[in-house]
């Protein structure tokens, strides 16, 4: 059975849409997925199964109450969304570096991204994937705050040291 990527979005923020880990690999589990391993608390997950982005936004609202945006990302376009990275200088500062994870092809607005941008900010958008290097970081970027509204699309968001944790976790 191939291996997935799982990033849900929104949970464990704040004290809000509180969902452990532990809970999150038995809803998967009674979903009929295999081999679940999570990342920390933010809803990074790789298994194995034929799940439904729905069906899991639908568990997840039955046992707790919320519905997270989920994404699934079959483990080979994810290693191909990593490799393609276009700052590869700027892995061993995993945090400078963040990958938004598309739903859907975008449809950006790259002159707008390019106002929003610093003198420091470097974005580069694919099909699939928003590569954002941003080494002053991006709690305060006007960009990453608006990159999402910018794709058009649902996404989510990783930095470096997490997409190269689960890219880890995969080759294990």
């Amino acid at each position: 059975m191939p291996k997935q990527i799982l990033l849900l979005r929104g949970i464990n923020v704040g004290g809000h849409n509180k969902l452990p880990m532990k809970d999150l690999a038995l809803i998967l589990e009674g979903l009929g997925a295999s081999d679940v391993q999570t990342y920390i608390q933010s809803g990074n997950v790789i298994l194995s199964g034929a799940l439904r982005e729905a069906a899991i936004s639908d568990a997840i609202e039955a046992a707790k109450g919320f519905r997270p945006q989920v994404l699934l990302i079959d483990a080979d376009k994810f290693q191909r969304i990593a490799k393609v990275n276009p700052y590869p200088e700027t892995t061993t500062e995993g945090k400078t570096l963040h990958i938004w994870f598309l739903s859907a092809p975008a449809h950006f607005d790259d002159a707008k991204a390019a106002e929003l941008a610093t003198e420091t900010e470097h974005f580069h958008v694919t099909e699939r994937a928003i590569y954002l290097h941003a080494p002053d970081g991006i709690g305060r970027s006007k960009l990453a705050a608006k990159l999402e509204s910018l794709a058009g699309v649902p996404a989510t968001a990783r930095n470096w040291n997490t997409i190269a944790k689960l890219l880890e976790m995969l080759d294990a």
